[in-house]
């Protein structure tokens, strides 16, 4: 079986068509006429096509990865910026659901619910980046973590993010509102230029945060780690997908290991955030009433009094 190799397409600010010859976003069938890469990954038929079966599978991985970090810190009580953080897990796992049913094949191109449901996906990306920026500023404490004013704000301005560029991508794709398939040059910016300020403030703030206000420095690299497998997922996906494709032969292609990219980025997130928050052990502990209360009536304060006393009487 011969596979055609399209030319490769040029970058364009404000343009999807080199990204979508480098890898098939979602989007890509619904912007400018239809784009498609130039080098995909084989599809499997299960009595229904479906696309992209390896990164399905790391989309599993990373759900269940996920649910393990959001188990780990509900336990972490008095750490900082605990509600906030486990905000952004939740996120990445609903975003990681979506991806996983507009690029499978399970939500066909041909639905008229597939433009609805590549929105819904783009959005929630975008919030869950956003997200990730706010909680950049938490540690900080310009309003106190974990207070209603602090979760409300972090919840609000998400839920306006996501309903903003649900509307811009929705209009674009259906070329509606004076906003154009073939000029989705806003799209192009909320997805590409303020995706990425978000990610790059976040770990700017995050590195500020380590140098200025924490005596250890060991989290520096947790961080640095995070930061590099995050650039090492744009590069993977929208630089060398064609070529790891061809050389596979066509079994992968770029959107596996920027999955896996991505996945370890949020780890290391996780892991940066975790070696910050530095548990109160022993509020920890009296926060569940009666943790270690004395049930055994002979080993109460009053029993042991009696005790030491009659061993004192019986001494003289």
């Amino acid at each position: 079986m011969s596979y055609i190799v399209a030319a490769p397409v040029p970058f364009s600010f404000g343009s999807f068509d080199y990204f979508c010859n480098q890898i098939a976003l979602p989007f890509c069938p619904l912007i400018n006429g239809g784009k498609e890469p130039a080098c995909y990954a084989r599809n499997i038929d299960i009595g229904l096509l479906i696309f992209e079966p390896a990164t399905l599978v790391i989309h599993i991985i990373a759900l269940i990865m996920t649910a393990i970090m959001i188990s780990h810190i509900k336990f972490k009580f008095t750490a900082v910026g605990r509600k906030e953080i486990v905000l952004f897990f939740y996120l990445y796992a609903v975003t990681i659901v979506a991806e996983f049913l507009v690029i499978s094949g399970i939500i066909p191109f041909s639905s008229s619910l597939y433009p609805y449901f590549v929105a819904t996906h783009s959005s929630l990306a975008i919030s869950t980046l956003w997200c990730l920026f706010v909680n950049g500023f938490v540690p900080f404490q310009f309003i106190e973590d974990g207070t209603p004013k602090s979760l409300w704000l972090l919840r609000i301005s998400t839920l306006v993010i996501f309903v903003a560029s649900y509307f811009i991508n929705i209009a674009t794709m259906k070329s509606i509102f004076g906003f154009s398939s073939s000029n989705p040059a806003i799209m192009w910016t909320l997805y590409f230029v303020f995706g990425a300020a978000f990610v790059f403030i976040y770990f700017v703030l995050q590195i500020i945060l380590v140098f200025s206000s924490l005596n250890e420095r060991s989290p520096i690299f947790d961080i640095m780690l995070a930061a590099s497998f995050a650039i090492c997922a744009q590069v993977v996906a929208f630089v060398f997908s064609n070529t790891i494709c061809n050389v596979v032969k066509h079994y992968l292609d770029g959107m596996f290991f920027s999955t896996i990219f991505n996945l370890l980025a949020v780890m290391m997130v996780y892991k940066y955030w975790d070696s910050i928050t530095k548990e109160d052990l022993e509020f920890a502990v009296g926060c569940k009433n009666n943790t270690w209360e004395i049930r055994d009536p002979l080993l109460s304060d009053s029993a042991m009094a009696s005790m030491s006393e009659s061993n004192y009487g019986a001494r003289r």
